[in-house]
């Protein structure tokens, strides 16, 4: 056994945990998350060559980590989506309006305590995982991983316009799949 097998066993060992939070943090999937951990440990070791030591261990796998979850979502996103144009003839009328029996309700509640609430959590990542797949990776992308509009259209190879577009649909989509199944009137 060499000493880059060593170091990488050694890696394995001591990153893989940090590594797989991470990586859970981003996809929300365990069964994702320990794929993408191992996809990065199967190419270190064919890039540990290339391994200066400019930076930490850690750092370094980060990275190779962090392009295997952007090539992920790049791919799922690539899939592609039938817009359904009906959809917004449900919200809207000719003119653009909302239709009266479409407008977002008034919840009574304290919205900033939702996300505290893991029952809600449950509802809305259900929720989140009923968009078509592009329209999940850029609300999550946006939201959750804080990522902005020209960051996210680089990883999905979109233009700024189709980017808009798919966030209002989708806000539209959870916000009705949201009253649906939380604040059921």
């Amino acid at each position: 056994m060499n000493t880059q097998q060593i170091n990488l066993s050694e890696w394995v060992e001591t990153y893989a945990k940090d590594l797989y939070s991470w990586a859970f943090h981003k996809v929300s999937d365990s069964e994702l998350a320990k794929d993408l951990v191992q996809d990065t440990f199967l190419a270190a070791t064919q890039k540990i060559a290339t391994f200066k030591g400019d930076s930490s261990p850690k750092t370094w796998l980060m990275s190779i980590l962090n392009y295997k979850i952007i090539d992920y979502y790049r791919k799922k996103a690539n899939k592609p989506v039938r817009l359904d144009m009906q959809s917004f003839a449900e919200y809207f009328d000719e003119e653009g309006d909302w239709k009266t029996e479409k407008r977002p309700k008034d919840w009574h509640q304290d919205e900033s305590q939702l996300l505290d609430d893991s029952d809600f959590r449950m509802i809305l990542e259900k929720c989140l995982d009923a968009l078509p797949d592009k329209w999940n990776v850029c609300i999550k992308s946006k939201y959750l991983m804080n990522k902005d509009g020209n960051e996210i259209c680089q990883d999905l190879e979109i233009t700024a316009t189709n980017l808009w577009q798919i966030i209002h649909r989708a806000k539209l989509q959870l916000r009705d799949c949201v009253e649906l199944n939380w604040f059921k009137n």
